[in-house]
């Protein structure tokens, strides 16, 4: 995917500006997540095959690519549908266990998640989550913290997770922002 004799530096490129559909079918009770790029996506209900499809939610969000400057290599996050602080709400969860709090170094433990039904759809591979954990720490100034980014396949219970879904308030238009 990648050389790994390179000492990547990652940058977001190909940003593009879009939605998140959660939808059910209140027939099988089966939920499914995509990404739209649309201005205004479709929320009617509609039919495709045996589903009857009704929108639950939509969030505003981004799709991206990450492309190192030096070597130029390019990895997609297509099957990036969102990340999750973990907030501690259980102790005995392993998302949980990686949280380390000390007066020298904390760690911020995010949980990626792809697109739902998760075990249908592709999720994101170990390689890429590393990427993605470079890439946010690549960002940030303090040498104090530090993020790791894990599989949301680590939490036991998800219906019992109360996590906060990172959002993008400023994310008002899916018009892009002019480049400085």
């Amino acid at each position: 995917m990648h050389t790994s004799q390179c000492d990547h530096q990652w940058e977001m490129v190909n940003a593009q500006p879009g939605f998140i559909i959660t939808e059910i079918c209140h027939k099988c009770n089966l939920v499914t997540t995509y990404f739209s790029r649309e201005e205004n996506p479709p929320l009617e209900e509609y039919r495709d095959g045996e589903h009857f499809w009704n929108v639950m939610a939509s969030a505003q969000s981004v799709s991206f690519n990450l492309q190192c400057k030096s070597c130029k290599s390019l990895i997609s996050f297509n099957e990036l549908s969102s990340l999750m602080l973990c907030t501690g709400c259980k102790t005995d969860c392993k998302v949980f266990k990686l949280l380390k709090r000390s007066p020298d170094h904390s760690v911020w433990v995010y949980v990626a998640f792809g697109f739902k039904p998760y075990k249908d759809k592709l999720q994101l591979s170990q390689e890429k989550l590393s990427i993605l954990e470079d890439y946010f720490n690549m960002k940030r100034r303090s040498t104090k913290s530090s993020i790791k980014i894990v599989s949301y396949e680590m939490i036991d219970d998800l219906d019992s997770c109360s996590g906060g879904f990172i959002m993008d308030e400023f994310l008002l238009s899916l018009e892009a922002p002019k480049q400085k």
